[in-house]
Formats: C-alpha cells, sequence, structure tokens
C-alpha cells in the first residue's frame, strides 16, 4: 500500500438521503441522523415521536404494494418503537423480517424519521431475542447474510463449486432444507478472483505507476496527490472481477493511484437478517482499514451502491466504533466521486465506444443508489457518449433486495415487485442493461434474460481502451 497526502475533500453531510454530493473541495463530514443527542445507547424510541402518520412510507414501500399482509414501514418503525416506550417488555413483532431492507421509505419520509435505523435496530433485536438459533430460517438468513464466507471457499474451486450449486438436486436440497430458492441459478465464481488479479499485477506499486503514466498524458505533474482507496466488497471480488479491474483502470486513467486496503463486507446482507453481531465486526474492520486511510489522503471509492451506503450511512447509525465518522465522510461511489473530482462529462462526449461496447443500454437505478441522490447519474453521464443509446427502466424496485428475493418463500413477492421494472426492460428499445447493484443485476438477468453490465465497464470501454 503507498503512502498518500491528503486530498482534501470531504462527503456532503446529506448523503445517503437522497441529496447530490457537495462540489469539490468541500469539508463537511457526514451526519447521521441524530435521533435524540442525550442518549448513548441507540435507544431508538423517542425517534418515534417525529413520525406524524403521513402515511407516505407505506405507499413508497415495494413489499406493502404486493404483500397485503405486511403491515408496512410505518409500523415496523415508529409504531413499534412507541408501543415499546409504553411497555418494556413489548417483543418485536415477527413482520420486521419481511422488510427487504430497500430503504425507500428513507427517501420518502418528509419528516426524516429514520426509518431504515430503526428496522435494522429492531431486526437485530428480534433474531437476538425472539428467534430460535435451530430455526431453518435462522440458519439460512444466517447463511445468506454471510455470503462472504461461503464464496471465499467456493473460489478456491470455482469449476466445482458453480457446477454443484446450479446441480438441479442440489438446488432442490437447498430449498428443501434451508429454504433458500431454488428457481435462481447461483452467480458463477470467477476464475481468477479479483484481490488475485490485484496482487499479481503488481498491487499499489502497479497502480501508482499506471496512475504516474496517465497524469504526465493528462498534462498533470507525475507525483500529483490523486489516491483513493477501493472498497470492492464481495461481490466484485470473487463473481463479478471484470467491474473491479474496471474500477481500478478507470480511475488510473484519470491519474489516481489505487489502493486495495484490507476489507471485510459492508455488511448489508447481516442488516437485512438482523446479524448486527456479524455487522459489527466486519464493521471494525472496515472501519480500522479506512479511517487510517482517511488520516493519510485516501478518500474511500465503492462501485457498488449498497457497499457505500453501507459504509456512509447505516455504520454510523448503529454502531459506535473508533473512526467510524472518518471511515463515513470520506466514502463515496464510484461514479460520484470522478463527477465531483473530474471533467467526467467532457471526457465521456468526447470518446466514443467500438462496436463489441456499442448499444442500447436499459439503466435501472438501485434503491441504495436513489437514497444517496445518484438515481439519474448515468442515464445522464451516458447520453453523451458517442455509440450508445441508453433508456429509463423507470423507478420501480427490481425487488431482489439483496438476500430477500434469494429465500423461498420470499422469492414470488420479489418477482411481483420487479414485474414493472421487467416490463419497463422489455418495453424499451435495448437488450442489454445496464444497473450498478450486483443483486438488481441478477433480477434484471433473471426477468428478462439480458445481458447486464456495470457502468465502471462502460467508462473503461469508452476511455481506456480508446486512450
Amino acid at each position: 500500500m503507498s503512502d498518500a497526502d491528503p486530498s482534501g475533500s470531504g462527503a456532503d453531510p446529506d448523503a445517503g438521503r437522497g441529496v447530490e454530493p457537495t462540489d469539490p473541495g468541500a469539508d463537511e463530514g457526514f451526519e447521521p441522523v441524530d435521533v435524540f443527542p442525550d442518549s448513548d445507547d441507540f435507544d431508538l424510541r423517542p425517534g418515534s415521536d417525529s413520525c406524524y402518520k403521513c402515511s407516505t412510507c407505506d405507499t413508497n414501500c415495494p413489499v406493502a404494494e404486493v404483500d397485503d399482509d405486511f403491515p408496512g414501514p410505518k409500523f415496523q418503525g415508529p409504531e413499534q418503537w412507541r408501543l415499546k416506550q409504553n411497555e418494556d417488555d413489548y417483543g418485536i413483532d415477527e413482520s420486521v423480517m419481511d422488510c427487504s431492507n430497500c430503504m425507500r421509505c428513507d427517501n420518502a419520509c418528509p419528516a426524516g424519521v429514520p426509518l431504515s435505523q430503526m428496522h435494522n435496530t429492531a431486526r437485530g433485536q428480534y433474531v437476538s431475542d425472539e428467534m430460535s438459533r435451530f430455526s431453518r430460517k435462522y440458519l439460512r438468513n444466517r447463511v445468506l447474510a454471510n455470503y462472504r464466507l461461503f464464496a471465499r471457499l467456493g473460489s478456491k474451486v470455482p469449476r466445482l463449486s458453480n457446477a454443484l450449486l446450479n446441480n438441479r438436486a442440489v438446488q432442490w436440497l437447498n430449498e428443501r432444507l434451508l429454504g433458500i430458492t431454488g428457481e435462481r441459478e447461483f452467480p458463477s465464481f470467477a476464475a481468477e478472483t479479483f484481490r488475485e488479479w490485484w496482487t499479481a499485477r503488481g498491487g499499489a506499486a502497479a497502480s501508482r505507476e499506471h496512475a504516474a503514466t496517465a497524469r504526465e498524458r493528462r498534462g498533470e505533474p507525475r507525483d500529483a496527490d490523486k489516491r483513493v482507496a477501493y472498497f470492492h466488497g464481495c461481490y466484485a471480488n470473487y463473481n463479478t472481477p471484470e467491474v473491479a479491474r474496471a474500477t481500478v483502470r478507470v480511475f488510473e486513467w484519470f491519474g489516481y493511484e489505487v489502493a486495495v486496503p484490507e476489507q471485510g463486507c459492508s455488511g448489508t446482507p447481516m442488516f437485512a437478517n438482523g446479524m448486527l453481531g456479524d455487522a459489527r465486526r466486519h464493521a471494525e474492520t472496515n472501519v480500522a482499514s479506512l479511517s487510517a486511510l482517511a488520516e493519510r489522503g485516501y478518500d474511500a471509492v465503492a462501485s457498488c451502491t449498497s457497499c457505500s451506503m453501507a459504509l456512509r450511512q447505516e455504520y454510523p447509525e448503529l454502531f459506535d466504533i473508533d473512526g467510524i465518522e472518518a471511515a463515513a465522510a470520506h466514502t463515496f461511489e464510484a461514479v460520484e466521486y470522478l463527477r465531483i473530482h473530474e471533467d467526467l462529462r467532457d471526457a465521456v462526449a468526447d470518446a466514443e465506444v467500438d462496436d463489441d461496447s456499442a448499444a442500447e443500454f436499459v439503466y435501472h437505478a438501485p434503491c441504495h443508489a436513489r437514497n444517496q441522490g445518484l438515481a439519474r447519474q448515468s442515464l445522464e453521464l451516458f447520453r453523451e457518449l458517442d455509440g450508445v443509446d441508453i433508456e429509463d427502466a423507470g423507478d420501480s424496485c427490481s425487488g431482489i433486495s439483496g438476500t430477500y428475493g434469494w429465500k423461498a418463500d420470499k422469492y414470488e413477492t420479489s418477482m411481483a415487485i420487479g414485474e414493472e421494472m421487467f416490463d419497463h426492460m422489455e418495453a424499451a428499445a435495448g437488450e442489454t442493461g445496464m444497473t450498478e447493484c450486483p443483486t438488481c443485476a441478477m433480477q434484471m438477468e433473471h426477468g428478462t434474460g439480458y445481458e447486464i453490465r456495470h457502468p465502471l465497464e462502460l467508462l473503461e470501454a469508452a476511455l481506456v481502451d480508446d486512450g
């Protein structure tokens, strides 16, 4: 890992709440919702008083829209906490496990009630106090929440793992024994993980040289202080290393030295399944790495919008870990970071793609991108790119919501939620999908059969291969 000097950038205090990022050079820290400043034990009951029962969250909830039995985010959040405020022995209602953690309710609430924070905390309490450790649902949820562990094992023998996991008999057993749906194909493990590629390529030293060469090409000082830490997450490491490689190459093309720090899972699947103890252990690793790098001038960039969402919003809302504010304040989604610090639009407008990359794309904005104010950035960016047409798949949720759509009892609900997105995609001219979220990509491919690309892959094709 290379040494670093401060880059002097910070994140918008409203990042993660549907607000556009600040201008370059801003130095304001991320401020998670301060539900009640006099409390230091994360007791969310007083925060329920901000809710005035308008039910906007319920009308924007994709689960409530298709499942009449789901009581909705208003009940899962402020109403449950009001009950707990008056009755200390009131338990958490089991229906909180039916929440998909899409976090659309956060964006919808006109009063700024921290609904997803309440839901995450309630799920954690339900799993801790109410859920049997020997139940099939607990075992299933623990397996899905800790995907990183199984991906690390599976990637050791990727061809065998891929064959076994997508064997019909194994899928049948998974559904019968664990409740993991047999309707979906498991994502393939890559023959070479991103971190294996990174090490074989030469790590930070190789990136430093690539970046210096790019700065010379761009007419910038060879020793300019442009450095980022890449939080690649689990999926880009084990399943789609092409996305992670594209991220590195695009940032190097703009003259950034890239560091790949020690990291665990972002915790997103653990939040969604109430495994807050597991999430905290991974958060401690991530916060230690990223806060130390922030002190040395690094900003962190993530190619997955759920990862950036967890690091910049959910961590400081749920955990009290030394350095957590610095890690959150210096975390960005990757394209967002380039839009802030580089003339990305002009770079794309001056580029073109070859015939292999030219396509008509249908773009889906993940819910966790919308919550960070990033819903339209790819649409705006690639409309300037010669050889590419891009259409919006609408504002519906994909329905898979990470591990939610992998549960046998939620599969039909997830497909019902995604139906509007499927219809938009099939009505569009393009037959190639685009999204920043790997699980949204799974759902898009599953529902339409389209090939799905990441915006950073298209940026690589437009800029790096052309430059």
